[in-house]
């Protein structure tokens, strides 16, 4: 084989923290909603997204992966009526502070989830977003030819304020050329609640983007940890677990205090992943963002996650042709 038939791809798995426990919201009765609203947009504040944005470009800049999957990458709005709109929004100010470091990502696929927008007890609305994102390193030699977005057909349900509310979650993917080889990446981060839920998101996954032959790579928060039922969905279904195969540890993943500011760090399981398939050898996997060296200098963890970054080789397969073609008809969403 010659060296150019192998090539060596990193991947980094990172839920960001919405930066709030939204649990007082979703308790609330209709006439509690904008107390419970200021109190969570305060503790929005308090965990100080614009803050850890440089303490996680840190963290990335010390791997300095190809592609980047996301969760929880927020879009937060304060509506000041009287004023204007006070915006926070957790992919431009990350990739922004990764550009001061030197490194150039760009969204290469999103997709956006649950959004609400609610009254405070101020006189403002808080406008929320939730999105998942893959980011594609600028400078490498990494073309997408494909992206795909969607949300998934079975989302969780909750009262709120006495409505009903679609906790909307999803998947995006794309297609990644490398000096003529093609391999998918999908990212996605699936219900933490219910388990039928779950695994019904699994499922989607499972029967869309992920049933290819292309070599294909998930990352993502699958809420579920090994020999779950959800995660053995995944496994029966041909993917490996990147971490079991050249992890070293336990590899917990989740999870920080609401507020960030626990001393010492709680991480006790593992919910991220980067699980492989087709044609993929796994070089190594480690944790980033989960020791105290990784901390803002007002304390706070990076995140309520730790990430899970990774590199492996992707092995030269030589009918990629033809199986792209065939994907393309097969899968749509």
């Amino acid at each position: 084989m010659n060296s150019r038939s192998k090539h060596n791809v990193s991947f980094l798995t990172w839920n960001l923290y919405l930066g709030a426990d939204l649990t007082p919201i979703i308790t609330a009765t209709p006439a509690q909603i904008p107390q419970r609203v200021t109190e969570v947009f305060r503790q929005f504040l308090a965990t100080n997204f614009p803050v850890r944005a440089k303490a996680i470009a840190r963290a990335i800049a010390l791997e300095k992966p190809d592609l980047i999957g996301l969760q929880e990458a927020e879009l937060w709005q304060l509506i000041i009526p009287t004023f204007g709109i006070v915006t926070y929004d957790f992919i431009e100010l990350l990739l922004k502070e990764l550009e001061e470091m030197g490194l150039n990502y760009e969204v290469a696929a999103q997709n956006r989830n649950l959004s609400v927008e609610l009254p405070d007890s101020n006189g403002n609305l808080v406008r929320f977003l939730d999105r998942d994102v893959i980011l594609i390193r600028k400078e490498k030699n990494l073309k997408v030819i494909r992206r795909q977005e969607a949300n998934f057909q079975t989302n969780l349900i909750l009262p709120v304020g006495g409505q009903p509310v679609t906790i909307l979650r999803g998947w995006s993917s794309v297609d990644v050329k490398i000096d003529g080889q093609v391999f998918r990446m999908i990212n996605t981060h699936l219900d933490p609640t219910v388990e039928a839920i779950r695994n019904a998101q699994a499922n989607e996954i499972l029967q869309g983007p992920a049933n290819t032959r292309l070599p294909v790579v998930i990352t993502g928060d699958l809420n579920s940890i090994p020999n779950s039922t959800t995660y053995n969905l995944f496994i029966n279904a041909g993917f490996h677990d990147l971490w079991s195969k050249v992890g070293k540890g336990p590899g917990f993943t989740c999870c920080q205090a609401p507020d960030l500011l626990n001393a010492v760090s709680m991480l006790n399981q593992r919910i991220d992943y980067i699980l492989f398939k087709n044609g993929w050898e796994p070089i190594e996997a480690e944790l980033v963002g989960e020791s105290q060296k990784d901390r803002t200098e007002t304390g706070l963890w990076p995140s309520d996650h730790a990430g899970v970054s990774a590199r492996l080789n992707l092995e030269d397969h030589h009918d990629h042709h033809h199986d792209e073609s065939s994907d393309q008809i097969a899968v749509n969403n």
